[in-house]
């Protein structure tokens, strides 16, 4: 039993993962040409946050039960949006750094009598 029930979030996570727009967006930001846009990614928390409260609307006027779980998916996602701009900042400092450092320990190519001007 346990095992199914392993198996079936396995493949429910694989699903989401790769087929759900926020999930892609998110996968995207967390490449290293990516991580630039973390923080405009943030701005997609309002589009979320307007669908729940629209659903939410509808819901108190007499709209089907089933809305209740997009709400609970747009806000989900919203917290995700929200949380990839400070997340994508640290990583985007440390890619930086990471790069900085094996620049400065990188041998250089080029003799030292070619990096001087000559003079005619």
């Amino acid at each position: 039993m346990i095992r199914l029930l392993w198996t079936a979030g396995a493949e429910v996570r694989y699903f989401l993962r790769r087929y759900m727009p926020s999930n892609i967006v998110l996968d995207l930001i967390r490449t290293r040409k990516g991580l630039k846009w973390g923080m405009p990614a943030m701005l997609l928390a309002g589009p979320y946050l307007a669908i729940a409260f629209w659903c939410t609307t509808l819901i108190e006027h007499a709209g089907p039960e089933w809305l209740h779980l997009v709400v609970l998916l747009c806000i989900w996602n919203t917290l995700k949006m929200l949380a990839i701009g400070p997340v994508s900042v640290v990583l985007l400092t440390k890619a930086r750094a990471r790069e900085h450092r094996a620049q400065r320990q990188e041998p250089s190519d080029v003799p030292l009598r070619e990096l001087t001007p000559s003079s005619r």
